[in-house]
């Protein structure tokens, strides 16, 4: 990354308003926020702050009310449907709390999936998934069903599945919520070595303060406001 490279995300004033009926409810007011390629950056705020919101909004799960937004100098706030569904399976990785695995699948199947949403053809798309998972640690399991696999496994599995199409950012939602204390450990520092080592952009969205502290830059909400934005030492 050099100093003239241009934001992964600058989403500028960016407004996020539900209406129930006739009253209007704003979960996101005029946030704005910028992530260089390569960071790793924690969002957090409790219930009703609007971080979950923020997160779909930077996942293109959910679109502007009002504000701009650019991934990759992309204008996201203009793109159609199809341009969105496209762009979510090509450049942004998902993890969520849940894993979303399908249990009656080889964790190789469930890796090679969103490659299977990108044409490319199954011989290639199991080379892929099987180096992915291997590189995670998990060569050992390649004929498991993801049922037979221990919640940290299967995070990482997940991990794989986000990571086999090479997307430009990883967006990670509440991924240790499932896990117990030394599983979480494990899960957030591969999450560290994935950006340390191969310079992969992370948003971690998580309401745990010490979760929040493997992130190198700390993003606070409060009541749909960015109230603060700090770069902070990371956990070991």
């Amino acid at each position: 990354m050099s100093p003239e490279s241009p934001p992964l995300i600058d989403i500028a004033d960016a407004w996020k308003v539900y209406h129930l009926g006739e009253v209007q409810v704003p979960a996101v007011r005029g946030a704005s926020l910028r992530v260089m390629p390569g960071e790793f950056v924690a969002i957090t705020g409790p219930s009703g702050s609007g971080k979950s919101t923020f997160m779909h909004l930077l996942g293109c799960l959910d679109r502007l009310s009002s504000g701009t937004y650019r991934f990759e100098e992309r204008p996201i706030h203009q793109l159609s449907k199809l341009e969105l569904a496209r762009l979510r399976n090509q450049r942004i990785g998902f993890v969520f709390q849940s894993f979303n695995l399908l249990s009656r699948t080889t964790i190789v199947d469930n890796v090679a999936l969103p490659l299977l949403y990108q044409g490319i053809k199954k011989r290639e798309r199991r080379r892929r998934a099987c180096e992915m998972l291997e590189r995670l640690g998990l060569g050992d399991r390649l004929r498991h069903h993801s049922n037979q696999l221990s919640g940290g496994q299967q995070q990482r599995v997940a991990i794989a599945r986000a990571l086999v199409t090479q997307p430009a950012m990883l967006l990670a939602d509440e991924p240790t919520g499932n896990l117990d204390t030394k599983t979480s450990h494990e899960i957030m520092t591969l999450f560290q070595a994935l950006n340390r080592d191969d310079g992969i952009t992370i948003v971690l969205v998580t309401h745990e303060v010490d979760i929040a502290g493997y992130a190198r830059r700390h993003v606070a909400f409060r009541d749909g406001l960015i109230v603060q934005d700090v770069m902070q030492a990371t956990a070991a």
